[in-house]
């Protein structure tokens, strides 16, 4: 009996502890519509967000007040709309999309 309490723990304790992936994140809030990884689509490629912010450290909170309240004039002339997104959620995809290389 223990041995198969311990073997369904091992199996529940990891995916519960899992941390949140950002790429998926961003394809729940719709992020990925005006954004990909690699390709410029309305709004800038997430790894040119990663280059242009790489060795600022206060990157993500920045981004997550312009994610917050939108904004304009960074990446060009067409708005990004204010995004209602978690605190915590916001920072999983942040931390993501500062990650690309």
């Amino acid at each position: 009996m223990k041995v198969l309490f311990a073997a369904l723990l091992a199996a529940i304790v990891p995916s519960a502890l899992a941390a949140p992936n950002g790429q998926a994140l961003a394809a729940k809030y719709n992020c990925m519509a005006c954004h990909q990884v690699a390709t410029k689509v309305v709004g800038p490629a997430y790894k040119d967000v990663a280059s242009k912010y790489r060795n600022d450290k206060t990157a993500a909170n920045k981004l997550a007040d312009k994610v917050k309240k939108g904004g304009v004039g960074v990446w060009g002339q067409i708005p990004m709309p204010a995004q209602q997104i978690s605190d915590a959620d916001l920072k999983v995809i942040l931390d993501w999309v500062l990650s690309q290389k």
